[in-house]
């Protein structure tokens, strides 16, 4: 049985609670708008080493647009990102789409598409093999690599496109929706599969979900945003016992934290 979770952390200062931990990523005065629709305005946060932060929120408060900023796949108006102290372009980081169709490369077999990154690194083959050997035997993948993307299935497809982003062993790794579009048996695989590897790397992961059940479950902290220019409504320390499992989900303590994540995420919108 999971021990009972904490009291919820709130973010009143000007970073999250987090900063409580030694800072892995640290944004200051962040502001992006998109016309004159202001997606954020002077907006902070620490997430600390090591951790799993699921990101949450209303539809169209900014949660893809937080990590493509801080990912560097939009260009922020005003504000600073660092990783440790250093820039985007100094971290190793992964990153997992929400649309794996279009993130994987179709004339290339699945092996391919999941050494491609380290190719282009120019990692010598012998350890391109091994880098993904390992990550196979880690994950304890049975599907043949060996097919095109088109030949797979959607979860497996998205399976592919985690492992090429795991594959360079990032210090940071970037998950938008990762599994929006798999049916439920592939979902519950691979949030295990997911919960196993960060278990196994304590990789830091920042993970956008529009499923609250998903976000608790999967989460050392969840970020609640308000709509914008969003705002951190509060910042939830989950504190259960990982490996999570089927049975956690009935847990008390899960139940606390997700209903209490539920009652600030209804005031968001009903504050909108």
């Amino acid at each position: 049985m999971a021990e009972d979770a904490p009291a919820s952390l709130h973010a009143t200062g000007a970073s999250s609670p987090a900063a409580a931990g030694e800072p892995h990523i640290t944004i200051r005065g962040l502001s992006k708008a998109f016309g004159e629709a202001v997606i954020y305005d002077g907006f902070d946060l620490d997430i600390p080493r090591g951790r799993f932060v699921s990101v949450f929120g209303p539809n169209g408060c900014g949660k893809s647009t937080l990590i493509n900023l801080v990912a560097g796949l939009l260009e922020p108006d005003a504000g600073t990102i660092r990783f440790g102290g250093k820039r985007l372009r100094d971290t190793n980081f992964g990153y997992v789409f929400q649309n794996y169709r279009e993130a994987l490369f179709p004339w290339m077999r699945s092996i391919d598409n999941i050494r491609y990154p380290l190719k282009f690194r120019n990692i010598p083959r012998a350890e391109r093999d091994t880098r993904v050997e390992r990550l196979v035997d880690r994950l304890g993948v049975t599907l043949d690599l060996a097919k095109y993307p088109y030949q797979l299935s959607g979860g497996q497809q998205q399976l592919v496109s985690i492992m090429r982003s795991l594959v360079i062993e990032p210090e940071v790794l970037f998950l938008d929706e990762p599994f929006s579009a798999l049916d439920y048996e592939m979902t519950l695989f691979m949030r295990d599969q997911l919960q196993a590897l960060f278990m196994d790397t304590r990789t830091t992961m920042v993970f956008v979900s529009h499923d609250l059940e998903e976000a608790v479950y999967l989460a050392d902290d969840v970020m609640l945003l308000s709509r914008g220019p969003a705002e951190i409504a509060d910042y939830v320390t989950v504190g259960i016992p990982r490996p999570r499992t089927a049975a956690t989900i009935s847990e008390s303590a899960f139940v606390r934290v997700k209903a209490h994540c539920l009652d600030v995420f209804q005031k968001t919108v009903r504050e909108a």
